[in-house]
């Protein structure tokens, strides 16, 4: 018997053909590996162990090809596989992941993958769908996502009916579980979630008291869930206009990849370490290598090592440049490196004078396309404050003007300012010409704050139809935030289901009623509560007040006079 039970054991039944002959059609045509990727789940930790052999004296896992994933695994193991299967296919050579469910919650593989296999189908389609979101999911680069499982023979003969035999029959209990797992990607499309909706019935299939798939009244009881999903879909056009915006204040605040760049390599002058270095993806991105840093900075280079190639990976500025793959990392602003830098550019901005390693005052040499003659800037922190010391609005504002014959020479627009800035090189012009406008400055100084103070002024004025606006908005979103919530409960209270008899003992009769209580009692709240928030959203929004703080100075030399 036990001689019988190890050949069998190496024995292929008809899944485990079928399941071979895919993977050579997609995984390696041709006897030659592919890029393409499969994760095939198990049940069962058993199955996992025998499908690897089975799929072992097939040659699927030489050289790193296949790897599993289970319960119990080892963490930093469990991490390394994760990494190699999220790797490129050009550099990390594993093409199939067997995994149980171990893998089907909190864990990612849809960056090199979109095809996943159930070999075996979990009795819980709430599995069946984490199984399905490892792939499935934001981030998927593939135009569809492909999902198999396995059906008896004449499956599509049979395909219209909705019953497929005693539940005893393999056959029927394939079909059953075909039409969950179609159901669930139908419901999960419509409502995000399974959840029990099938649950039981799956059970109740299983165990021989079922033969067909009824998810209309649990579809009739999802209407409130698909009133939701319209508002998520509102939602997400909130979402969108908010992207928008955001594209914009990144123009408006210049957050330009270079930038960005160039406040960390002033930032890291300033503290002394050694500066990046310009290097270039394998395809000819350009990026930039970290130094190795010292003391505190060091922690900026963690999460640069690839978790599987273990390979120091460059950085850049630029999520054009990172995006959709592994070897490059994007320093974006919220990233330990630039938020240094940030912090050390901000107190070096306002350090006591004469303890700051940062000057307050430069010339630079524009093209002389961009200015006909020199021009001094000023650079100010503009805040403004609300009725209740509330910071509404923050921003830095340039203004300036031209100089000729050694004088003002009448106020730039913002226009022009933001012209020419944007026209500055990163050339000094010379020592001389430095000098004299070192000079000139005493004379400039008093008209260059006039125009610094009326750009504050023409700035404010300005903000006051968008602040009154927020204000607005503000007050109109927490109306109906509330609003809407007061409906929500009395809603809840009104419903039939709700307050009909319920068979309750003294105990939970009672807390039922406080607890219907408390919630008439929270709408009783809410007109008053709208009252107050509207009325703090107005008094933070009254009476703004400006507060200029200058910062520093800009001269703009024509590249002839330079």
């Amino acid at each position: 018997m036990k001689d019988w039970a190890r050949k069998a054991r190496g024995q292929r039944d008809s899944k485990a053909r079928q399941l071979v002959a895919w993977l050579n059609e997609h995984l390696k045509p041709g006897g030659k590996w592919s890029d393409e990727r499969v994760i095939i789940f198990t049940e069962y930790r058993a199955t996992q162990n025998w499908l690897q052999e089975v799929l072992a004296v097939e040659g699927f896992t030489a050289g790193d090809r296949l790897l599993t994933m289970y319960g119990g695994m080892d963490t930093e193991k469990r991490e390394e596989v994760k990494a190699a299967f999220q790797t490129s296919p050009e550099v990390s050579p594993v093409r199939i992941l067997l995994a149980t469910d171990a893998a089907s919650e909190g864990l990612d593989f849809q960056n090199f993958c979109h095809r996943l296999i159930h070999y075996e189908i979990p009795w819980n389609p709430n599995r069946m769908e984490q199984r399905n979101g490892r792939v499935d999911r934001h981030g998927q680069k593939a135009d569809e996502v492909l999902v198999y499982h396995f059906v008896g023979k004449g499956y599509k003969e049979r395909a219209g009916r909705q019953s497929g035999g005693q539940a005893s029959d393999l056959d029927a209990d394939l079909e059953f579980l075909m039409r969950v797992a179609l159901k669930v990607e139908t419901i999960r499309e419509d409502l995000g979630k399974v959840g029990t909706v099938i649950a039981e019935q799956v059970e109740e299939a299983m165990l021989g008291r079922r033969t067909t798939l009824n998810t209309e009244k649990a579809e009739e009881e999802s209407k409130s869930i698909r009133r939701m999903l319209r508002f998520e879909r509102d939602l997400q056009k909130q979402v969108q206009a908010l992207m928008q915006q955001y594209r914009e204040t990144r123009k408006e605040l210049r957050l330009s990849p270079e930038n960005i760049q160039k406040v960390v390599e002033v930032g890291l002058a300033l503290a002394g370490q050694p500066p990046l270095t310009p290097t270039r993806t394998d395809d000819g991105k350009p990026c930039l290598r970290l130094p190795p840093l010292k003391g505190s900075w060091a922690a900026c280079t963690e999460g640069l090592e690839h978790p599987h190639t273990k390979e120091v990976r460059p950085v850049t500025f630029d999520e054009s440049v990172s995006r959709g793959r592994d070897d490059v990392v994007l320093a974006h602003l919220n990233h330990r490196l630039p938020q240094m830098c940030l912090r050390l550019l901000r107190a070096e901005v306002w350090a006591e004078r004469g303890r700051s390693k940062l000057h307050r005052v430069t010339a630079r040499v524009v093209p002389d396309g961009v200015l006909g003659a020199p021009a001094v800037v000023a650079h100010a922190r503009l805040v403004v404050i609300g009725g209740d010391s509330h910071r509404l609005h923050e921003e830095v504002i340039a203004a300036g003007g031209l100089i000729k014959d050694a004088r003002w020479g009448g106020r730039l627009n913002v226009g022009q300012v933001e012209a020419a800035l944007a026209g500055a090189t990163g050339e000094r012009p010379s020592e001389r010409v430095r000098a004299k406008l070192l000079e000139l400055y005493p004379a400039l100084a008093s008209s260059l704050a006039s125009a610094l103070e009326a750009r504050m002024r023409d700035r404010v004025d300005g903000l006051q139809k968008r602040l009154a606006e927020r204000a607005d908005k503000e007050a109109r979103d927490i109306e109906s935030i509330l609003t809407e919530l007061r409906r929500s409960i009395e809603a809840e209270l009104n419903d039939p289901a709700y307050i009909q008899p319920m068979l309750f003992d003294d105990p939970e009769m009672e807390r039922f009623e406080r607890n219907k209580e408390a919630m008439r009692a929270r709408v009783r709240e809410i007109p008053g509560e709208i009252e107050r928030e509207t009325a703090a959203i107005r008094a933070r929004f009254a009476d703004p007040q400006a507060r200029m703080f200058p910062v520093a100075v800009t001269m703009l030399i024509p590249a002839t006079m330079a």
